[in-house]
């Protein structure tokens, strides 16, 4: 028994969660959709912290607003709109796929097996294509629009 658990322990660690290791890009994008999950609840979280600040008065919004002008800060609200951009997207590729509507019909399993991540990979790469448009313009917005 003891011999058993040892053979399933996991060896990896945290880097066997990201690395992926022989995995294709959808196991990266699925660590990117947790971390970028995780960050955007991370600033929800925040994000109601430092609104809970308007009850102290108008004083103390100001003074904290005025704390969260720095470049540092600009660049944090960049990257939660790099986080909401591909969850967002990603996570209505993952959506439709759920629903099958990009696995294509149905066929006999006849050697060599055909995998169903080959037929959503095109799919793939046009939401991820996507997800880079949307980064670029944002970072245009945020960084060349809006001085």
């Amino acid at each position: 028994m003891e011999k058993n658990k040892q053979h399933l322990k996991n060896k990896l660690g945290l880097l066997g969660w990201l690395g992926g290791g022989r995995y294709g890009m959808e196991r990266y994008a699925y660590a990117l959709h947790r971390l970028t999950g995780l960050g955007l609840l991370t600033y929800f979280i925040l994000h109601i912290f430092v609104t809970g600040t308007r009850i102290a008065g108008p004083q103390a919004w100001q003074q904290t607003m005025q704390s969260f002008s720095t470049p540092w800060f600009k660049f944090g609200e960049f990257l939660i709109f790099v986080c909401f951009a591909y969850h967002g997207l990603n996570g209505l590729r993952l959506g439709i796929t759920e629903l099958g509507l990009m696995l294509g019909k149905p066929a006999r399993p006849i050697y060599p097996y055909r995998s169903s991540v080959l037929r959503q990979r095109p799919f793939f790469v046009v939401v991820m294509i996507l997800v880079a448009a949307m980064i670029v313009i944002g970072g245009t917005d945020f960084y060349l629009l809006n001085r």
